[in-house]
């Protein structure tokens, strides 16, 4: 019997597994489905891929890099960082990787997790989904695509085959798209760039550290980070000061009032996702990029056609469109209590208590999932406090009775708790619709809508309070 299983080797599993071992667990293995570790980093390779947030706030607060090679750490950097991670902290001998989970059920009877694999069958007490949510590729359902006579691929899943001397398709205008647009144009014959809907771009500022130059303050950087949640609540004068400063770089970057016009969105500033890049609108008005601005609608074999009516010939379409965020595919394969599954427990959109233990599934822990992502700081802020709190609920294990399972009264109040502080924010009144929301209840259930600090003060420890006790049964 395993103590925790863990089922993902990105940020949070590895994360997870490194505080295990810190710990003196060594009961744990981390089942990955692909070859290697390292989850988005790993998966996403299209040219420029770095990440949004400073390096230093990109990594963990208990294994800092003192030498990240810029301010913004590319992609390459981020995955090796992550892979020496797992060899300092002893995760090797604990990986099982080309090994997804098939299924997780629930036994009551034994109190335990039963794990299928297609390498065997596992049981643990705990059961740990560290699978995030940039995993699964979301692709449009575009009529015609099938008929496309040249290569199609989503930009997670990268051909790495030249584009030299070829017409490009590119269909989104998000995080990856910015990244991407300025590197495919350099080499491209002629790049289209399909726009659903323009998006807020701020000046990235990112720069190179130089042989020997002392990094950032972490300290420092987090609380610049912290400040900016300010600038999500809907009405306040932060928020308009970051409408005035992505107004100015549109308006430095962009001369040609048409395009600037096409270029500005029609809704509030971070209601999307705000972007950052210092190279986007350059790219947008290089004479062999042509922007599209409305979405792509049709595929007629080597034509791609735009709500516009507008057709353009390409070779290659790749799609920036994002990721299954609100109905992530692992919650298809656990069952919990009474046979229910957790994408039946979720299907009016993801419910939790701390964003990290769900009613009806005892000893399920799961990582960022739930409101458990930020608008403002690191994905590392919240994963780590989810980390402290089941490490703490495994102590309260080893003494307890019976299995961990929080009540529905505690996750409703959660739910509610998370609606209330969801209203007041830009995400609910900026007059879009983003991934952030649910497509059923409309419901923010991605995010969690308050500063990070207030996350980790009241949900980075373990409370046995919200919890009631799993019905006795008769143990083999």
């Amino acid at each position: 019997m395993i103590g925790t299983a863990i089922v993902g080797a990105g940020v949070a599993g590895l994360g997870m597994g490194a505080r295990l071992k810190r710990s003196g667990r060594d009961d744990f293995l981390i089942f990955e489905r692909a070859g290697g570790l390292g989850g988005t980093w790993r998966d996403n390779v299209y040219p420029g891929v770095a990440c949004d947030i400073p390096s230093q706030l990109y990594s963990y607060s208990f294994r800092t890099k003192p030498d990240w090679s810029r301010r913004f750490a590319p992609g390459a950097e981020i995955l090796g960082y992550l892979r020496a991670t797992a060899r300092a902290e002893g995760l090797d001998d604990h990986l099982r990787l080309d090994e997804p989970l098939t299924a997780a059920r629930w036994d009551e009877d034994a109190a335990l997790w039963h794990l299928e694999t297609p390498r065997g069958s596992y049981e643990a007490r705990a059961l740990v989904m560290a699978a995030g949510r940039l995993s699964e590729p979301r692709l449009p359902d575009i009529p015609g695509l099938d008929s496309f006579a040249g290569r199609a691929f989503h930009s997670a899943r990268w051909d790495p085959r030249p584009l030299d001397g070829l017409r490009v398709g590119i269909v989104g205008t998000g995080a990856s798209a910015v990244q991407l647009l300025p590197e495919v144009a350099r080499q491209a014959a002629h790049v289209t760039l399909f726009q659903r809907s323009a998006a807020w771009v701020l000046p990235r500022g990112d720069r190179a550290f130089a042989p020997g130059e002392a990094q950032p303050s972490r300290a420092e950087l987090d609380a610049e980070a912290e400040a900016l949640f300010a600038a999500r609540l809907a009405g306040s004068s932060e928020l308009g000061a970051l409408r005035a400063r992505a107004e100015a770089h549109l308006s430095a970057s962009v001369a040609d009032p048409a395009l600037r016009a096409a270029l500005t969105p029609d809704y509030e500033i971070g209601c999307k996702r705000a972007l950052f890049s210092d190279d986007y609108f350059a790219a947008v008005q290089r004479p062999n990029v042509t922007l599209e601005a409305s979405a792509l609608t049709g595929v007629e074999g080597g034509v791609a056609v735009a709500a516009s009516g507008a057709r353009h010939e390409l070779d290659v379409l790749i799609f920036a469109t994002g990721f299954e965020t609100s109905r992530p595919p692992f919650a298809r394969l656990v069952t919990g209590r009474d046979g229910e599954t957790l994408a039946a427990h979720w299907s009016e959109g993801m419910v939790s208590h701390a964003s990290t233990v769900v009613h009806g599934f005892p000893n399920l822990f799961v990582l960022d999932a739930p409101n458990a992502a930020l608008g403002h700081h690191s994905a590392f802020e919240i994963i780590e406090a989810q980390i402290g709190y089941v490490l703490g609920a495994l102590d309260f294990l080893d003494a307890a009775p019976a299995p961990l399972e929080v009540s529905a009264e505690a996750e409703a109040a959660y739910s509610a708790e998370i609606d209330r502080l969801a209203g007041r924010t830009v995400w609910t009144q900026g007059g879009c619709s983003s991934w952030y929301l649910d497509p059923a209840s409309g419901r923010v259930t991605l995010l969690w809508p308050a500063p990070v600090a207030e996350f980790r003060a009241r949900y980075g420890a373990f409370d046995p309070a919200p919890f009631e006790p799993v019905p006795a049964v008769a143990r083999a």
